[in-house]
């Protein structure tokens, strides 16, 4: 059987065509895995380039990226008032993405929209934050002990529903 070769189209019902049999069968699998195994000996998967924002034909809208508000919170033993701001603005400076961050000297939370292509995206992406930039921010050495991750429609509703942070709440670090 011969190969595909990159850059080339894979022929119509062929093995490396996205919609084929268990490209959508939950596994995630990346080219190489468990789909890869399915092409004959030799045979390459065909390498195409996609714009950001493109959708593969028959892609449905809920395995595209979206909009997720994060709320999560952090505790801990207390710490200086100006190291933990100083932390915080630092963190906000290395990801400007961060909304609002408000703090004390035993607690903090920090607000924020992440895109992911689903919640469990969204959450594994939140938990990670803190740990991950403890010491290059100096973060405090503290648990995370709240998150929130809803959507951006739900988001919008509590905000018309008067739930939420007022609009007028400014962007940047902020003591409770």
């Amino acid at each position: 059987m011969s190969g595909v070769r990159p850059g080339t189209a894979a022929p119509r019902g062929g093995t490396a065509s996205r919609g084929g049999a268990g490209a959508r069968g939950g596994t995630g699998a990346r080219p190489g895995g468990a789909r890869g195994a399915n092409r004959a000996g030799g045979e390459e998967r065909a390498l195409t380039s996609v714009a950001a924002g493109d959708r593969f034909h028959g892609e449905e809208p809920e395995h595209t990226p979206r909009l997720w508000h994060v709320t999560l919170s952090v505790s801990g033993a207390r710490a200086p008032l100006t190291e933990v701001r100083r932390a915080l603005e630092q963190l906000a400076h290395d990801h400007p993405f961060l909304l609002t961050s408000r703090y004390a000297d035993d607690h903090a939370e920090i607000r924020y929209w992440e895109e992911a292509r689903d919640l469990h995206d969204a959450a594994a992406v939140a938990l990670r934050l803190w740990g991950e930039h403890r010491q290059t921010a100096g973060l405090p050495p503290w648990e995370i002990v709240g998150l929130e991750v809803i959507d951006r429609a739900t988001y919008h509703q509590r905000i018309a529903a008067g739930y939420g942070p007022a609009p007028a709440t400014p962007v940047g670090v902020h003591p409770f």
